[in-house]
């Protein structure tokens, strides 16, 4: 409208218009906005867009790739699973440290610069992780195969007065020289801090940045951009198991080492692959991933089309509402000492929401099940179907998290299309994860038959089943060659028996070297020529068709539970008042990963170790890795523990269903009540669908007649 116009108006006609004139130019020339004749086209919503699902990717592919190493890191620093999951543990414990604070007091600061800033720390912690490489010694391996490939001497692994192994670094049952120093030096301590600075990294990124797409999105965009982030982040694990999956496949001291002297290959047990190699990739990708967010504003201007949809009558009725007054002031300096005085009755405030509360409760318990199975099920891959480290890293990156990235952006996609309320949306989450829980009762049908080695799992002379834990290897046909019982080094016998080392198979002799040894003479096979290879027996040929059926499920499973993923999410924003969404999603952030994210990993390691039949022991003496499992009791207990856990997440499903469906029939009350007219309810419930979207979570104060029965939104 031309200005000359404003003179023919009324008073009250001109300072409405004067208002809505004002307002956008107002906040174009804020401080953090710059002039609006120039819009820089950093400080747009796509490009904030750009900048963290950038972000999105590099924490998720730095996150999946520590998943894909945990066996890695288990063979190199010769550590049990639990000690793994204290370790993968560590990340949720440096959210809990800094998120709360993060979540309540960034809200109120530059947001795009603390993402900046928590992108840095992250990259300083992905390389924390790699340096125990650089100052630990060179990977040695139990063996007791010739190394040298000009070596013509008969080696004998079972020589009559030997009381050990002929060779190899560990041949020795007693402590070796250097024990002392070793003994004192935990290397895996770094990976630990590496990995809580990470977590302390990452804080900000989540709550901080999707609170800030809900503040300056349309609100039927909001959902779509949210689940494009999200579909980033999956994405993210896709390249991260790759990248686990190439590493896994190099030799851990690569460049360092004569390659024609390793005699183990990827698919042995001994196997320990680059895994520092992909921290230092990983951590670069987070170091350019902070860039943007440098250059971004604190606040982007209001979308036109929210101006827009304000006629004169409710532009002033907006300026008039005692409800509304101070919605649209500009930001005023807050006093740390307030805000730190305000955080205790706002926190209170939030958690006295019960359908906030019920969904707190849910995603406790669901993320339990989650990350528990996230976390092992490479190594299940590994111990049930047989497959190498390699392998399940690129199984987990092409087959399984596509089919959960296709379904968080399904999701939103279904969300936007159908325009689901909250009661559509949660009723939705709720079907997809019924659907998913009945079809993954299927994986306990898809077993496979244990290992065959002798002493462990089937007597020597192959017929009769042990599975007796940490039993002794010793018989009638090794007796005289005093093996050490600790010392992993399998060989294949020509019986389809796998057996502990050559020693334990009475081999007297042998000929070649590498993986082309052959061992002759062994008092154990007593079949054919008496003859041992190098590596246990291939006994997953009947477990392949089975193992594809696994395959199959799984990325059906994952993509119908994922397709719940965002309209969840967007349940969690919607229950609560607009100006509590950083500091719920960062509380929501903060209570899982501290009753999910970290206790998960280490009670699914520990009972994944009681089902261990064999553990190894250290070069200085201690339990060390475990060698082989019951995989039928692992299958078991895996499996058992993840489909327990959600099954109990649905009976409050249904309790926070049922909630919420009371809030949203008395909030329709409440809104005719209090309209009047039919028109005027649904004038008065518009403005409050238009107030959720355009309120920033800085700037809303709360009111004195606010009412917690009216909190959730339609």
């Amino acid at each position: 409208m031309p200005r000359n116009c404003i003179r023919e108006t009324s008073p009250k006609e001109n300072e409405i218009i004067l208002w809505k004139m004002d307002l956008p130019n107002k906040e174009r020339r804020s401080p953090e906005n710059g002039p609006s004749s120039a819009r820089p086209c950093c400080s747009s919503l796509k490009m904030f867009l750009v900048a963290l699902s950038f972000a999105y990717f590099a924490k998720a592919l730095s996150g999946s790739y520590m998943k894909s190493t945990i066996t890695q890191l288990e063979r190199r620093f010769d550590i049990p699973s639990y000690l793994i999951g204290v370790i993968d543990g560590s990340f949720e414990i440096g959210n809990l440290l800094v998120i709360a604070f993060v979540s309540y007091f960034g809200a109120k600061l530059h947001r795009p610069k603390i993402i900046a800033i928590g992108c840095l720390l992250m990259s300083l912690g992905t390389f924390l992780i790699a340096l125990p490489h650089f100052i630990i010694g060179r990977y040695k391996f139990e063996t007791s195969i010739r190394s040298s490939v000009n070596s013509t001497n008969s080696l004998s692994p079972c020589p009559v007065r030997s009381s050990v192994l002929a060779a190899g670094p560990s041949a020795s049952s007693m402590p070796s020289s250097g024990c002392e120093h070793e003994s004192r030096l935990s290397m895996w301590i770094y990976v630990f801090l590496g990995n809580i600075l990470r977590g302390i990294g990452e804080t900000p990124v989540q709550p901080l940045g999707i609170s800030y797409i809900d503040d300056h999105a349309l609100e039927e965009n909001a959902a779509f951009y949210i689940g494009c982030v999200q579909t980033i982040s999956v994405i993210g694990p896709v390249f991260g198991y790759l990248l686990g999956s190439v590493c896994a496949k190099i030799y851990v001291d690569i460049g360092f080492v004569n390659m024609e002297s390793i005699s183990i290959t990827p698919g042995d047990a001994r196997w320990v692959g680059a895994w520092w190699l992909g921290y230092l990739i990983a951590g670069l990708i987070t170091l350019l991933s902070a860039m943007p967010f440098w250059f971004l504003p604190k606040s982007l201007p209001l979308p036109e089309r929210r101006l827009d949809k304000y006629s004169p009558e409710r532009t002033s009725f907006i300026k008039d509402s005692p409800l509304l007054e101070h919605k649209y002031q500009a930001d005023e300096p807050a006093n740390f000492l307030e805000m730190a005085k305000d955080f205790l009755p706002t926190l209170r405030s939030l958690l006295g929401n019960p359908v906030y509360f019920l969904y707190l409760c849910v995603t406790i318990i669901q993320f339990n099940s989650l990350i528990g199975m996230v976390t092992y099920k490479p190594k299940y891959i590994e111990q049930h179907y047989g497959q190498s480290a390699s392998k399940a890293n690129f199984l987990m990156g092409v087959i399984n998290i596509p089919a959960v990235a296709l379904g968080m952006f399904s999701g939103g996609v279904i969300m936007k299309k159908f325009k689901l309320s909250i009661m559509g949306a949660a009723k939705f989450a709720l079907g997809t994860s019924l659907l998913g829980y009945f079809l993954s009762l299927f994986f306990f049908a898809m077993g496979c038959e244990n290992a065959s080695v002798a002493g462990i799992t089937r007597s020597y002379n192959g017929t009769e089943s042990l599975y007796k834990v940490d039993s002794s290897l010793l018989a009638s046909c090794n007796a005289d060659c005093q093996c050490p019982e600790t010392n992993w080094d399998p060989v294949c016998g020509e019986n389809g028996l796998t057996y502990f080392s050559p020693c334990l198979a009475g081999c007297r002799t042998s000929h070649g070297s590498g993986v082309d040894t052959v061992f002759e003479q062994c008092s154990c096979v007593a079949v054919g020529n008496h003859t041992a290879s190098v590596g246990q027996c291939n006994n997953t040929d009947s477990c392949h068709r089975v193992f594809l059926y696994f395959l199959a499920l799984s990325v059906i499973t994952s993509f119908i539970i994922s397709l719940g993923g965002t309209p969840g999410y967007m349940l969690l924003i919607r229950c609560i008042r607009p100006q509590l969404k950083s500091l719920a999603l960062g509380f929501h952030t903060l209570t899982t990963r501290t009753l999910a994210g970290i206790p998960a990993p280490i009670y699914f390691g520990a009972i994944i170790d009681t089902t261990c039949l064999k553990w190894g022991q250290k070069k200085c003496g201690g339990r060390g890795a475990c060698r082989i499992y019951n995989t039928t009791a692992y299958r078991i207990a895996y499996l058992g523990l993840t489909l327990g856990l959600r099954t109990a997440s649905f009976f409050l499903c249904i309790l926070g269903l049922v909630v919420l469906r009371r809030h949203v029939r008395r909030q329709e009350r409440n809104t005719f009540a209090n309209g009047g007219t039919g028109a005027a309810a649904g004038e008065l419930q518009a403005l409050r669908k238009e107030e959720n979207n355009s309120c920033n979570s800085d700037q809303c104060p709360r009111t004195i007649d606010y009412d917690p029965e009216q909190e959730t939104r339609l």
